[in-house]
């Protein structure tokens, strides 16, 4: 047997020059300035800058956004990026970037989400130039046309006294913000910072935050292209679905998947159909799931008041160990979800096909997971618009992160999670040096994914740029 060696014993000094960390965020500040980003960000924030003097807002703005991608969690983070300025260039101190924060109001906050949707717009040309464009989510085995929006709600909890945190329905204390995230992307279109104690189902929030993520889809895939609202049952309020069906007399095709609470007549319904009308379920990948079957409810239980041509559709399956059973589960010793949706059969709206779709809003769990490693699982400040411009650039980050692995990375890489990105590209560590007239980052020969990374930088510096 081959012993395992002694680790070679090392001196630590601090004095090396032309050594940099965290090099791979380049991509992230180049990126923002290749979709026109920081560019749109300094229009936005001109008026904070009336003198046109000190750092640039929109450029500060884009440093805290980068700097939450690439995992800082607090204001004083920035200085990752300040203090290396031969890669990073000039880099706000923390308080310029607690004012610029402090400034930013309700309508400072709708100019960075235009200016937002404006580098969104830019970032998918360039998808469409790479010849990909925006990915489809897949369901069964096959795409589900158009772009998917999942909503969802989540507990971020304060350890001390913040304006509007408030105790939550869990026994904690803090935000409850609603979010938008797109299922084919990634990409955090939206979001509303709310009190602990916000109701999960209240429809104006709901109606809120869908139409700020509405207004990001860029005006050729917003007007013409399907658009699939998910939700789980708190998104069910009939206000919010009677919405989402007048969104299509603006011409935005709106269809909506949402959850639904298993009450008493649905109970009664679900009792009620014979066993030949149940059918299997099928997995993600189209093969059928071991113990699950599906059935449809419409016209067994009453939907009055809900738009026209509303479903109602019923999963059974053995559950799964840990699974939260009500005691109707308990009694009928299977668990049942049901949703509604008002996507007709008419097209491939098999029961099936839709509980299968409907079941993919669990992704969001991830999507909100890896966000608040990327800047909302904590909050900078006692002041709650200081903290909701905080929530802005964090969706920003995400951005930054989804596009740069539909732009910039394949394989692998193309679906990695925040961490894994950071962990890989993001924070590889790198030699400055200077020569011919030039600055080069030089990455070490022996990193694992080096050819990964500067196959990234060369993608980068190929990408079209927006006029002006």
């Amino acid at each position: 047997m081959q012993g395992i060696g002694l680790r070679p014993k090392v001196q630590v000094t601090a004095d090396g020059s032309g050594v940099v960390g965290h090099a791979g965020a380049r991509l992230l500040t180049d990126l923002a300035d290749a979709t026109g980003l920081t560019t749109a960000y300094s229009a936005a924030l001109r008026p904070l800058r009336p003198r046109g003097t000190g750092h640039d807002p929109g450029r500060v703005a884009t440093d805290l956004a980068v700097m939450l991608a690439d995992g800082g969690e607090a204001i004083a983070d920035l200085a990752v990026l300040r203090d290396q300025t031969g890669v990073f260039g000039p880099v706000a101190s923390t308080p310029t970037a607690w004012r610029l924060l402090a400034d930013v109001d309700e309508r400072t906050l709708a100019s960075l989400r235009s200016a937002r949707a404006r580098a969104r717009e830019v970032a998918w040309l360039q998808a469409a130039e790479h010849g990909e464009g925006v990915p489809a989510v897949r369901a069964a085995g096959r795409e589900v046309p158009g772009l998917v929006l999942d909503l969802d709600a989540t507990l971020i909890t304060c350890h001390s006294e913040k304006a509007q945190a408030a105790p939550t329905y869990k026994g904690g204390f803090g935000f409850h913000p609603l979010l938008c995230f797109l299922a084919n992307t990634g990409e955090g279109m939206s979001g509303r910072l709310r009190p602990g104690n916000a109701g999960a189902n209240t429809a104006s929030d709901h109606i809120t935050v869908l139409e700020q993520a509405l207004a990001q889809i860029p005006d050729a895939h917003r007007h013409g292209t399907d658009v699939l609202v998910r939700t789980d049952s708190a998104g069910s309020a009939k206000a919010f679905l009677a919405h989402v069906r007048e969104l299509r007399k603006r011409g935005i095709r709106t269809f909506f998947s949402v959850g639904y609470a298993i009450t008493e007549p649905v109970r009664h319904a679900i009792r009620a159909i014979p066993g030949r009308l149940w059918h299997p379920a099928l997995d993600q990948d189209g093969s059928l799931r071991d113990g699950a079957e599906v059935a449809e409810l419409t016209g067994m239980v009453d939907l009055d008041g809900y738009p026209a041509a509303t479903r109602i559709i019923v999963r059974r399956e053995r559950p799964h160990p840990g699974a939260q059973l009500s005691l109707f589960d308990q009694d009928e010793g299977l668990r049942h979800q049901v949703f509604l949706t008002d996507t007709p059969h008419s097209g491939g709206g098999s029961a099936q096909f839709l509980e299968v779709r409907h079941r993919g809003h669990a992704t969001v769990e991830d999507h909100i997971r890896c966000g608040k490693t990327t800047g909302f699982g904590r909050f900078p400040s006692r002041d709650f618009n200081i903290n909701s411009a905080w929530l802005e650039l964090s969706l920003t980050a995400i951005d930054l992160l989804a596009w740069m692995r539909v732009l910039l990375l394949d394989g692998e890489l193309a679906a990695a999670e925040p961490k894994k990105l950071r962990y890989r590209l993001l924070h590889v560590a790198a030699r400055l040096t200077r020569g011919g007239r030039r600055l080069r980052l030089r990455i070490s020969a022996t990193w694992p994914w080096r050819d990964e990374l500067t196959t990234a930088f060369h993608r980068l510096t190929a990408l079209p740029r927006p006029a002006g």
